[in-house]
């Protein structure tokens, strides 16, 4: 009896004016081939978020997405969050 897990991402969304990269990631458990359970977890990444490892496929949105002038907005709104 082989028990795996599989995270695969599932789907990407694009938010708010910061370019903030939201990645729906599916998890699937398998006993023997057959799966037996199926869910979803959400995590968000934002301009200022080491991508090195990430996949290649979110890397390029990262790097397309994030301009400069996107990324200092964004250090720019986070410091007025301290203020």
């Amino acid at each position: 009896m082989a028990i795996t897990k599989k995270i695969e991402n599932d789907k990407y969304e694009i938010v708010s004016d910061f370019k903030h990269i939201q990645i729906r990631e599916r998890i699937i458990i398998e006993e023997d081939g057959v799966e037996i359970s199926r869910s979803w977890h959400r995590r968000i990444i934002t301009p200022n978020d080491d991508v090195s490892s990430e996949t290649e496929e979110i890397r390029g949105l990262a790097n397309s997405l994030w301009t400069q002038s996107v990324k200092d907005a964004w250090t720019e709104h986070l410091i007025s969050l301290d203020n």
